[in-house]
């Protein structure tokens, strides 16, 4: 029978890794790896408490609009899933999406989905996706446009003062984008060690997106008018946004 890490075994281990991060001998790649795994064991702990109550995987509740990952931009009469506090439920959607089959009528993230692993997770959120959707449901996706920043390499390197501006003023990462090339790497694998943020795990273009949700039956999928009544406004620069309806 396969063992099952239980709570007490999951604040077994977190207690494990503050004392080996506390360690002066704990090595650097150690260390990242640990505070990593300090993040996940979060994260399973939300989705665990959620999960107890709802061990079907699916809630009772059928919201018809909802929002993934919405961190702190609520949207006004979305119901928001995420990962992490706040959020109306907390659950790892990487393990599914808790809702009926067919019951949603519109759903929406933006600057989510690069942060989730391709082909595994991403693929399983596209198809439960495609589930959860009614009939002729759409679905909106935003992320950072891969495409936006590789047509101004390198001929453009004024425009990395910019994306700077814009995305990384609040970071503590500056001294360390010298170079064009260094805010490309930024923007395709953010891998800044720092428990604010979470690395970007994958690049999206329009193309890649459309193929994304027409492999597991999206009828459609377009490019979405921005709409600032719904999307975060700080993210109408730089980023692409597709609809695609079921």
């Amino acid at each position: 029978m396969a063992a099952h890490l239980s709570a007490p075994s999951l604040d077994f281990l977190a207690e494990q890794i503050n004392a080996l991060l506390a360690e002066p001998s704990t090595n650097h790649g150690l260390a990242r790896a640990l505070r990593a795994t300090a993040k996940q064991i979060e994260i399973s702990r939300y989705h665990r408490a959620s999960n107890r109550a709802w061990p079907s995987g699916r809630i009772a509740a059928a919201p018809e609009r909802v929002q993934i990952g919405g961190g702190l931009h609520r949207i006004n009469s979305f119901f928001n899933i995420d990962a992490v506090p706040p959020a109306d439920l907390l659950w790892d959607v990487r393990e599914g999406i808790p809702l009926q089959d067919g019951s949603v009528q519109f759903m929406f993230s933006e600057h989510f989905l690069e942060h989730v692993d391709y082909p595994h997770s991403a693929k399983n959120y596209a198809r439960e996706a495609n589930r959860v959707l009614a009939p002729g449901g759409q679905l909106v996706t935003g992320v950072p446009d891969a495409a936006f920043i590789l047509r101004h390499y390198p001929g453009n390197p004024s425009l990395s003062e910019e994306v700077i501006e814009r995305w990384y003023a609040k970071r503590n990462c500056l001294d360390d984008i010298n170079t064009f090339l260094d805010l490309i790497n930024y923007v395709f694998r953010d891998q800044d060690d720092d428990p604010t943020y979470t690395p970007h795990l994958w690049a999206y273009d329009q193309e890649r997106l459309t193929r994304l949700f027409t492999d597991v039956g999206f009828r459609t999928v377009s490019p979405w008018e921005f709409d600032a009544e719904i999307a975060n406004p700080k993210r109408a620069w730089g980023s692409v946004y597709v609809i695609a309806t079921k």
